[in-house]
């Protein structure tokens, strides 16, 4: 049987769009992925979700997206999608290991995965404990205390500068002994009394108890090592977009985000993106549910004419 629409990816991109489709009577069949919920599983207390005056914490957001999908009439599956074909826009094919499934209108977004500095498993023990990829949405928590971010480019001097607007001292971490972010962001990071740079120095250990307590620190150029007492740390080195199985499929931009025209629409009829997989630059939840919306408004629309 023939979906009318299916959604690839279970974040508030994808959960938005799912509730929208089903509104619209679309029946929507929502792949969840290796990662239900999508980055804010992973995630503490949201406190700048619209309708959340005391905030919400993430699973439970998601929680209650799902809800409403269901209610709908959205049905979820928990299934990852390996491959697709996209060769006749007339029959759009998906397939989740040896299971095809076909449908007239796709909806991706599989959103984007931080970068981590592939310590081990104290990463994935102080993530959301002091450990995070996302200055906005966490750098309120941090008033009046010492924290660090991990980069050198505009995305680590933006996250530094936001985050000098709440914490007493901000420490940018670089591997190199200059940036590569903008000379007007690295003169506006220069300028900050707030933020302290150390030159050819990378983060070797996450410490602490039940959070995020101190950081293992070593010299580039000497391998000296200390620990160093920090709040927080914040990844300043990107996100990686969940598109490697759209690999020559869709185009891309040099960092593999997936590229629309008309917000939503890719180069294929009938498929269209929502969420991180398409949004290098805001990242927000609140930006990918509205892209979720604006992507379901578009299928129903391609779908009646």
């Amino acid at each position: 049987m023939k979906e009318k629409c299916i959604i690839i990816g279970s974040g508030p991109a994808g959960l938005t769009a799912a509730i929208y489709a089903a509104r619209a009577d679309l029946n929507p069949l929502v792949f969840e992925g290796k990662n239900p919920g999508g980055q804010l599983v992973g995630t503490g207390d949201v406190e700048n979700f619209p309708g959340f005056p005391d905030g919400i914490n993430g699973p439970m957001l998601i929680l209650e997206m799902k809800k409403q999908a269901k209610k709908f009439g959205a049905k979820l599956i928990q299934k990852n999608i390996n491959k697709v074909d996209f060769f006749d826009p007339q029959n759009l094919k998906i397939f989740s290991g040896d299971q095809s499934f076909d449908t007239q209108t796709i909806i991706i977004a599989t959103g984007a995965t931080a970068r981590w500095l592939n310590l081990g498993k104290n990463e994935e023990r102080f993530w959301a404990k002091g450990y995070s990829s996302c200055a906005t949405c966490d750098g309120a928590f941090y008033r009046e205390k010492k924290v660090g971010v991990v980069g050198g480019g505009d995305s680590a001097c933006e996250e530094a500068m936001f985050l000098s607007k709440f914490a007493s001292e901000v420490f940018l971490f670089h591997r190199r002994d200059e940036l590569r972010a903008s000379k007007p962001m690295q003169k506006k990071v220069f300028e900050n009394k707030k933020i302290k740079i150390f030159w050819n120095t990378i983060v070797t250990n996450l410490l602490g108890e039940n959070i995020l307590e101190k950081v293992e620190l070593t010299d580039t150029q000497t391998d000296e090592k200390k620990i160093f007492s920090l709040d927080g740390l914040f990844m300043g080195i990107g996100h990686i977009p969940n598109t490697k199985f759209l690999k020559n499929i869709l185009d891309t931009d040099e960092n593999g985000f997936l590229q629309t025209k008309n917000k939503t629409q890719t180069k294929i009829p009938g498929v269209f993106v929502a969420g991180d997989v398409g949004d290098k630059k805001y990242r927000q939840a609140v930006t990918a549910a509205a892209s979720g919306c604006m992507a379901a408004l578009d299928v129903e629309h391609f779908l009646s004419k």
